[in-house]
């Protein structure tokens, strides 16, 4: 049932229109002035806003551009007893979808919202299509760390300088590599991604470099490296800590002549491709072990960009969470559905040894399994379902069936910490 919310200060107006939409099949929400729609806006997700233009406090003009601000794909239609051409275009200018003069004609009042529900369902279809045909969602957050990585992103892109991207397993690393390569001068050409941590140490070097019809048992026929193919593009060298050391060599090779001779071959093929590398190991550890050559480290590392995890960006969980939720919510054709402030705060409140992976994870299944509005209790129940909640300082929260139990509990505690002098 498509969500519109009904601005205007009198209240005859409203109910008039609530029961006409209401009978269309709409949930209509209301707001007598301009104050209150804003925060009806920030709070709720509506699908349509029908908004007077002469308000007290708010005017419908101020309204009219903080949904801009706050939900620019939600079309507004303005209305109002004093129109004008002036007024009209003004408002089209700011970014209304329409225009209309009260008393508002039925039927064109009814055309309008179902053309604004049908531009609001295509820019949503759009969207879910654009990100699942690139794969690419932006770089969500706005804490220190996070807004370093895109000022570092927005420097380097458009350079070939080889960059090192380093950070725990589920931080993001390839979200950054992808980012780069969209805002560089290769963004025409192709992305090629290698993981190789999932690739044999026997097979790495065919994988990479390719190889030549004959030259071991299963090579019935030349193969091309990813180093060919991403020619003209970016190669993106996921997990890089996990390289044998003999596929290193000839990476460093390739690296520094730009030249790679494919496995059972003699013939040099020239190469041109900007290298992203990925870890999750701390290379100078690896170096010291003796698993990774420092020169290539040396090599691979002209930028380096650190991808913090999710612990140390807690400010930025309620921008994630959200935007996951819309997301998948889109994805499922579900209702819309929003996290009441407390649930925030619990995710917040979360260990995340997953990262943005397990945030992602555990808001789908609390789309899934919870109600319109997603609570405190909901994520208590289905974040990580299995494990009992407990206490800050470890203590099962439901160890203790009565009141004498708990108080026979910290009685014991109370002597133990007195005997101990704490």
């Amino acid at each position: 049932m498509p969500k519109i919310l009904v601005v205007d200060d009198e209240e005859l107006i409203r109910e008039t229109l609530k029961d006409i939409l209401e009978h269309e099949g709409y949930h209509v929400e209301e707001a007598s002035d301009g104050q209150m729609a804003v925060n009806l806006i920030k709070k709720n997700k509506f699908d349509v806003i029908l908004c007077d233009i002469k308000m007290p406090k708010v005017d419908g003009m101020e309204v009219l551009e903080k949904s801009m601000e706050l939900a620019p794909d939600v079309p507004v239609i303005m209305i109002s007893g004093h129109g004008s051409v002036e007024t009209a275009l003004e408002a089209t200018k700011k970014g209304a979808f329409d225009f209309i003069v009260k008393p508002p004609d039925l039927n064109r009042l009814l055309i309008t919202i179902r053309n604004a529900l049908d531009k609001s369902t295509l820019i949503t279809e759009t969207k879910t299509l654009k990100r699942k045909v690139s794969k690419t969602r932006e770089i969500i957050g706005e804490s220190p760390a996070i807004q370093k990585i895109k000022d570092t992103i927005d420097r380097v892109a458009p350079t070939d300088a080889r960059i090192l991207v380093t950070g725990a397993n589920g931080t993001g690393k390839e979200l950054v590599a992808l980012w780069i390569h969209e805002k560089s001068n290769r963004a025409d050409g192709p992305l090629v991604e290698v993981n190789c941590a999932a690739i044999p140490s026997e097979l790495i070097e065919s994988e990479l470099f390719g190889h030549e019809k004959g030259s071991f048992t299963s090579a019935i026929k030349q193969r091309i490296g990813k180093f060919e193919q991403a020619s003209g593009g970016t190669l993106f060298l996921d997990e890089i800590g996990d390289m044998s050391l003999s596929a290193q060599a000839k990476v460093l090779r390739a690296l520094q002549e730009n030249k790679i001779t494919r496995v059972g071959g003699d013939k040099e093929t020239a190469v041109n491709v900007r290298i992203v590398a990925a870890t999750n190991k701390n290379l100078y550890d690896e170096i010291q072990k003796g698993n990774f050559r420092e020169d290539l480290y040396h090599r691979l590392s002209v930028i380096l960009i650190h991808v913090p995890s999710l612990n140390e960006r807690v400010e930025d969980i309620a921008l994630l969470a959200d935007a996951f939720l819309e997301e998948i919510v889109n994805d499922y054709k579900m209702q819309p559905k929003r996290f009441h402030p407390a649930a925030i705060k619990a995710l917040q409140q979360m260990e995340w040894t997953g990262n943005i992976r397990e945030l992602h994870n555990v808001v789908e299944r609390l789309a899934i399994l919870s109600q319109d509005e997603i609570t405190a209790q909901d994520v208590e129940l289905y974040a990580r379902p299995g494990l009992k909640p407990t206490h800050p300082d470890g203590l099962p929260l439901d160890r203790f069936k009565t009141l004498d139990e708990f108080l026979a509990w910290a009685k014991i505690k109370w002597e133990e910490g007195h005997a101990s002098g704490k």
